[in-house]
């Protein structure tokens, strides 16, 4: 056989069970989950900033990142809505590397995919008791929905997985706000046809069971940048970029015209501290056209507690990514507080 079977994988409701939420943690959700919401359908003007980690591989250090966002959150709570990436799962483009900490709870050992539930929920958990943040997360593997569905505000769909069927008939189901990004080629309107999958309801198999969904009309677009037939970035963030992305969504049969620009990937070609600099040009755009001001909800940023990346080791600096290079806490403060100031 092709398949070594491991050990049989806990149900979700085995794992919320050991690592529940409480009432009180749940209520919170709720209310974030509306705020967020409110935002993609216009009914709150803030600007959402989806700020964190490339991956969430340290608990420790992600738990201190948070908690030091808690406190820039809310002194722009007025203007700016911040969510914090807690990203467990890492897509791979050859399937080589840390997969993240939902595999990988330890990244100098080998994967553990039930020791790494176990740690993503309790990551997730400990964020939302000691700082009233709920997050961000990319939904790599759709089979992973049902052990998160009650902690996530918010849901991203990579570069890779915006094509797939099942991530867009997944996503359907979903009742928060999800972003799908545009594909590696760039191409607008596979990003904007998955949108429409996900905001009309389907009838599939799911997790071993045939489910009927009622569409989720928070879908929206990601812009991320794209990669060349060259195997250069190119951007999407630019004014062009954004008024050809709102005429497009004219002509699509979608509600809640919406997007998020992704600072990082291809935008910035993988050079963190770009990122202020994009930031900075689509607040421009936003402040000087209506349309694109209608359009861009938010954006997404990289950032951790020390600048750039590292490579795994038994030495790790704390608080510096395994993965994408991030911009560090100092830049990323100074650029939350610029982001309140301008929008």
């Amino acid at each position: 056989m092709s398949f070594k079977y491991i050990k049989k994988m806990p149900t979700p409701e085995e794992v919320k069970q050991e690592l529940p939420l409480t009432a009180e943690q749940q209520e919170l959700k709720g209310r974030r989950d509306r705020e967020v919401a409110d935002i993609i359908t216009g009914a709150d003007d803030r600007f959402l900033v989806i700020i964190g980690p490339c991956s969430a591989d340290n608990e420790d250090a992600v738990i201190e990142y948070i908690n030091r966002l808690a406190t820039v959150a809310e002194k722009v709570k007025d203007r700016v809505l911040i969510v914090p990436r807690i990203y467990t799962n890492k897509p791979r483009t050859t399937g080589e590397g840390y997969k993240g900490i939902a595999s990988q709870p330890d990244p100098t050992k080998a994967p553990d995919m039930v020791e790494g539930l176990m740690a993503m929920r309790h990551m997730h958990i400990r964020a939302i008791r000691e700082t009233g943040l709920t997050a961000a997360d990319e939904m790599l593997y759709p089979e992973n929905w049902p052990y998160v569905e009650d902690l996530l505000s918010y849901v991203a769909i990579g570069a890779r997985s915006v094509e797939d069927q099942h991530h867009r008939l997944t996503v359907s189901g979903f009742d928060v706000a999800s972003g799908m990004k545009n594909p590696t080629s760039g191409d607008f309107s596979v990003m904007l046809n998955s949108v429409y999958a996900a905001q009309h309801p389907h009838h599939f198999a799911f997790a071993g069971y045939e489910v009927e969904t009622s569409g989720n009309p928070l879908a929206h677009t990601i812009l991320r940048g794209a990669v060349s037939k060259h195997g250069n970035s190119t951007q999407n963030y630019h004014y062009e970029d954004l008024i050809r992305l709102y005429e497009m969504y004219e002509k699509m049969d979608v509600v809640n015209p919406a997007t998020v620009v992704d600072a990082n990937h291809s935008n910035s070609g993988k050079n963190a501290a770009q990122q202020v600099r994009i930031v900075e040009e689509v607040l421009h755009n936003r402040k000087h056209d209506d349309e694109i001001r209608s359009l861009v909800k938010g954006v997404m940023i990289e950032s951790y507690l020390i600048a750039g990346n590292q490579k795994i080791s038994d030495h790790q600096t704390y608080g510096q990514s395994i993965t994408d290079p991030c911009l560090g806490w100092t830049e990323s403060e100074k650029l939350i507080y610029e982001i309140a100031d301008k929008v």
